[in-house]
């Protein structure tokens, strides 16, 4: 799967919330999202633009946990990048094994995400522990599909909701290792 995201600093979660909502989005779900990042023992990921995390969503009292690899950004606009995603039943079990093999967690990345549907987008509003108001804007697609229009399309949303700068192509974990 190829997942084309652009992210951009908002300044307000409630108005920009009312915005997506005007144009017809549906809020799907709120949750909160712990992210452990790992970095391998025979590449640097920060250097290869790699990720590798274990993600422990939280819904009320529905806890799921994923296993994910995020490839190198295919090109500078957005975050696009092959992504590769699997469930598994425990948390620590999953770091107990990458840590085992030689992998060593960098960081956690801690945040509250609101999630709405527009069209073919997913749109959401995330409140990250240490960062400024941020919204992401996806589309995924099949692997091998030219990305360059829902690319497009995700820039043309973004103006739709009045975002016309603050966008953002580095990672939540980036910009929190940047803070340092």
């Amino acid at each position: 799967m190829i997942e084309v995201e652009v992210k951009a600093k908002i300044n307000d979660f409630d108005e920009m919330e009312e915005k997506i909502l005007g144009i017809g989005a549906v809020k799907t779900k709120v949750e909160f999202q712990e992210d452990l990042y790992f970095n391998s023992p025979i590449v640097d990921f920060a250097k290869t633009d790699e990720a590798l995390r274990i993600r422990t969503t939280r819904k009320e009292d529905v806890e799921n946990i994923f296993i994910t690899y995020k490839g190198p950004k295919i090109n500078k606009e957005a975050k696009t990048r092959k992504e590769v995603e699997m469930a598994i039943e425990n948390a620590e079990m999953g770091n107990d094994i990458l840590e085992s093999i030689g992998f060593r967690q960098v960081r956690a990345v801690r945040k509250n995400r609101k999630y709405f549907e527009y069209e073919n987008f997913e749109i959401s509003l995330d409140d990250v522990e240490g960062l400024d108001p941020y919204m992401e804007i996806e589309i995924s697609l099949p692997d091998g599909t030219d990305y360059t229009e829902a690319q497009k399309s995700i820039f043309d949303l973004y103006e739709k909701l009045g975002v016309v700068d603050g966008f953002e192509t580095t990672s939540y974990l980036e910009l929190l290792e940047n803070k340092k």
